[in-house]
């Protein structure tokens, strides 16, 4: 194993290696001291800060970092500090140690990936209700025969797009997917319920028409017999497409940094659900972007980790990335 030493380690390997200690995991994450780790890092590069609190206890920190002509408009790098709760006992180490080991990592691509749009969260609950009685009975149209057909169709709906996924070699993000994630009803082992429900995680694929996909569930619902309905928790109905067109400035200046350094860029629709669809939405193209390949991908797994070379790479490549977004000429709406 390598010294867990500071002694000849990089500025920014140590500086990382601190703010992964911060203990930001949900559900009570330490957003305090990751905000305090933030602001001294304001302080020592002479940066703006400032701090919104959005609702009580969550605090957006804002670093400001004035251009040649502040009259232009801001780009923005937007990241999260919190992180998902973790299970100490399938790490090698203490997820919150920074711990630096000699070990390397192996990828099957040199590419870095970059998201320019994302499927839409939909998540919601079908209901079914039934007719109730004694478990020893059969009983006809039952709340639970009627959920098992929206089950049926919506899995058989799930088959499909994954067959589409393997069979056209897509990426993820390229098709819908679902998971049946909660079921809930029942009162007693001998007793058949009058209603029971499914939950389902829908991210759905950004060239759905979103109104007819609505109109499948509920056609599935109505199929499986009356007294089915369905419900959303959640419904993201903004669905836009960041352009990656060489015409347009943005992604000139972003691919062009790799060009130059000549390395190899993937375009992906982020198959999972993150903020930049909320500034898509306000009409701000947005990039889903880090610096990570030769990485496996270990998102919210377990000895999730990053290869220190890999690290410092990204930190050459954010230089030269912010160099070339910054010099972007004004606009015309910017005139």
């Amino acid at each position: 194993m390598a010294s867990k030493g500071r002694e000849g380690e990089h500025p920014s390997v140590t500086l990382f290696r601190q703010y992964l200690r911060i203990r930001t995991v949900q559900p009570e994450p330490d957003y305090g001291a990751a905000v305090a780790f933030l602001e001294e890092r304001a302080r020592q590069l002479g940066l703006g800060c400032q701090k919104v609190e959005v609702v009580p206890g969550h605090v957006v920190t804002v670093l400001t970092w004035p251009g040649t002509n502040p009259t232009l408009s801001s780009i923005l790098l937007n990241s999260h500090t919190d992180v998902v709760p973790v299970f100490k006992e399938h790490w090698s180490h203490d997820p919150f140690e920074g711990f630096k080991d000699a070990d390397g990592l192996a990828s099957p691509t040199d590419a870095f990936t970059v998201f320019y749009s994302e499927r839409s969260p939909w998540w919601l609950r079908v209901t079914s209700t039934g007719k109730p009685g004694h478990g020893s009975r059969f009983i006809e149209d039952t709340a639970a025969e009627k959920l098992h057909k929206v089950i049926n169709s919506i899995l058989a709906f799930r088959e499909k797009e994954k067959q589409r996924l393997q069979s056209n070699q897509l990426k993820p993000g390229a098709v819908t997917s679902v998971n049946l994630t909660m079921l809930e009803g029942g009162v007693a082992y001998n007793v058949v319920p009058a209603t029971m429900s499914a939950c389902f995680d829908f991210r759905v694929a950004p060239d759905v028409d979103l109104k007819a996909f609505e109109e499948q569930l509920q056609s599935w619902c109505q199929a499986a017999g009356e007294g089915v309905t369905f419900e959303f928790v959640q419904k993201w109905m903004e669905t836009q497409v960041t352009s990656t067109d060489d015409s347009d400035p943005w992604w000139a200046a972003f691919s062009g940094v790799f060009k130059d350094m000549k390395l190899a860029l993937e375009l992906e629709i982020c198959p999972a659900s993150t903020d930049a669809r909320y500034i898509r939405a306000a009409g701000v193209p947005a990039l889903g972007f880090s610096p990570m390949n030769h990485t496996p991908v270990l998102l919210h797994d377990h000895d999730e980790r990053l290869h220190e070379a890999v690290f410092l790479r990204g930190v050459d490549i954010y230089t030269q990335l912010l160099s070339a977004l910054a010099s972007v000429p004004a606009l015309p709406s910017e005139s």
